[in-house]
């Protein structure tokens, strides 16, 4: 398998890609069933599944005169991982938030 030719980050950085990734994690789809879900043409889907294909995120294996395209979550981890690091700066804010909120306020109102 070759290097990616899109950046997994690019990839997802487009909410219809997004989008087509959040189909696919159901269910093989047909390039015509993924481009009824969405107001533009087969050609733009067909451009968004190349850069979701180059990222690695999906393949399409033809099937009759269709091509059919399943999710490939792998490299998602990329960004679980990068990610997970910045997850200590919500915990941090999220503890101290609900030292906050459950702490006696000093004006006595609570």
């Amino acid at each position: 398998m070759g290097a990616a030719k899109h950046d997994v980050f690019q990839a997802i950085a487009d909410p219809t890609r997004r989008e087509v990734l959040r189909l696919l994690a159901n269910k093989e789809l047909a390039i015509s069933e993924i481009t009824s879900h969405f107001p533009i043409s087969r050609t733009a889907i067909a451009k968004h599944l190349q850069i979701l294909s180059e990222a690695n995120l999906v393949t399409g294996k033809k099937v009759g005169r269709e091509k059919i395209y399943h999710l490939q979550p792998e490299p998602l981890t990329e960004v679980k991982q990068w990610l997970s690091y910045y997850e200590q700066f919500w915990n941090n804010k999220l503890s101290i938030l609900k030292h906050v909120v459950e702490s006696p306020d000093e004006n006595g109102l609570n």
